[in-house]
């Protein structure tokens, strides 16, 4: 459904989807029941041009892998040879890939009350929104410059998760936007690059309904297997690991801390064992002290 009919016109669509949970209050394995210890927020950039060929390509994925009994795709209903495949093909298509992974074991409990007077029941999932949102914009407004001269708006559309209001994260944003313009911001090494968004640029739609919301969810449940070894089973890094080709980077493919990113930070502060830090090692991460 869209949000807001009257929005302006955009160059980019970011299609936001997610594996995991955001619950903080119970965190496994730290309780026995409780909510994921990973949650990791993903987002397929598709620069306008390529939107029409969004359903091309899932049938397309569909059609290869020999899905027969339904049109869209859930990576985790695949065996490990069609998310092989399914990683694979992702990988050879006109996107921008970006991840958000945290590990909430650091987080479990906490409060922010400071964020808590504006959104109560959801700030962890904005301040992660916020992380992936930061990177995008950044990448957004170079590109478009570079392409037009001048930015370009990217609009976001979110996969339809109950328990999320989208409105309410639309919100978050635009008082990130009155903060900065205030120099009130309190995390300032990130800020949203606020020349490409649009506050009404923000809608959500079923899974199903939107091609780009399918592939994001093969990004955010490829690096969730990467890290979880709890519901998924031991850590496996193989399907994140093929999507590399269309992982946004800076510079001389700089990932880290942009197109994939880790939370907590800095990464030597991570409470994750080995076999979790594997991927984020493939993706430029050292785990090393700084001097």
């Amino acid at each position: 459904m869209s949000v807001f009919p009257d929005a302006p016109d955009y160059e980019y669509v970011a299609y936001i989807d997610e594996a995991g949970d955001p619950g903080i209050q119970r965190v496994r394995p730290i309780d026995n029941a409780g909510g994921t210890e990973w949650i990791t927020i993903s987002a397929v950039l598709v620069r306008k041009p390529n939107l029409a060929k969004a359903p091309n390509w899932i049938r397309d994925i569909v059609a290869d892998i020999g899905i027969t009994q339904r049109r869209d795709l859930h990576f985790r209903d695949l065996s490990p040879t069609r998310k092989m495949r399914t990683c694979t093909m992702l990988a050879a298509l006109s996107v921008r890939l970006f991840v958000v992974a945290s590990n909430k074991k650091n987080m479990r409990q906490y409060r922010n009350e400071r964020a808590e007077k504006v959104l109560s029941n959801q700030w962890f999932y904005n301040w992660l929104v916020r992380i992936l949102i930061e990177r995008i914009t950044h990448y957004c407004e170079r590109d478009s410059i570079k392409r037009f001269g001048s930015p370009r708006y990217v609009k976001f559309e979110f996969s339809q998760r109950g328990g999320h209001s989208y409105s309410q994260t639309a919100a978050y944003h635009e008082l990130l936007k009155l903060q900065s313009k205030s120099d009130t911001t309190v995390l300032k090494k990130w800020v949203p690059k606020w020349s490409v968004m649009h506050w009404k640029l923000v809608d959500y739609y079923p899974h199903s309904a939107r091609a780009g919301l399918q592939l994001s969810d093969v990004v955010a449940s490829s690096f969730y297997t990467a890290v979880d070894n709890l519901d998924t089973g031991p850590c496996d890094p193989r399907f994140a690991r093929l999507l590399r080709p269309r992982v946004a980077f800076r510079n001389t493919y700089r990932y880290a801390d942009y197109g994939v990113v880790l939370q907590p930070t800095p990464d030597w502060e991570a409470d994750i064992s080995e076999p979790q830090r594997a991927i984020f090692r493939d993706f430029g991460y050292t785990f090393q002290k700084k001097w």
